[in-house]
C-alpha cells in the first residue's frame, strides 16, 4: 500500500517503513505521533484511489525521529562591470518522519 501526500507545498509517495524528510516543525519531539490529513491518492494492490483534491477519509500517520539540516547552498548575486558581488548561503532544516500506518 502506498500513498501521495501533500506536507505544506511539498509532495511525497510514501509506503509504511520509509523515512520521510518534511520542512521543520516546530515543537514536534523525537517519538511522538504526526498525522497526514491532505493524502492525495492511495493505491493498493492495483485498486487506486484519486482524490478531488484530497481523498476523504484517508490518513497517514507517522514517527517523529528528528532534526536534521540539508546540505549548504551557495547563492552568489553578480553584475559584470558595476563591481556588485555578494554570496550569502542557505541550509534548509528538516524533521525526518517514518511512516507508521496507512488508512484509507
Amino acid at each position: 500500500m502506498y500513498a501521495i501526500i501533500s506536507d505544506r507545498s511539498n509532495q511525497a509517495t510514501v509506503r509504511v517503513g520509509d523515512v520521510v524528510a518534511c520542512d521543520l516543525m516546530d515543537g514536534a519531539e523525537v517519538g511522538s505521533t504526526v498525522t497526514f490529513d491532505q493524502v492525495l491518492l492511495v493505491g493498493n494492490e492495483g485498486e487506486v484511489k484519486i482524490g478531488k483534491p484530497t481523498v476523504e477519509g484517508a490518513t497517514v500517520q507517522g514517527e517523529v525521529i528528528g532534526e536534521a539540516k540539508g546540505k549548504k547552498l551557495t547563492i552568489f548575486r553578480f553584475r559584470r562591470r558595476k563591481n556588485i558581488r555578494r554570496k550569502t548561503g542557505h541550509r534548509q532544516r528538516y524533521t525526518h518522519v517514518r511512516i507508521t500506518g496507512i488508512t484509507a
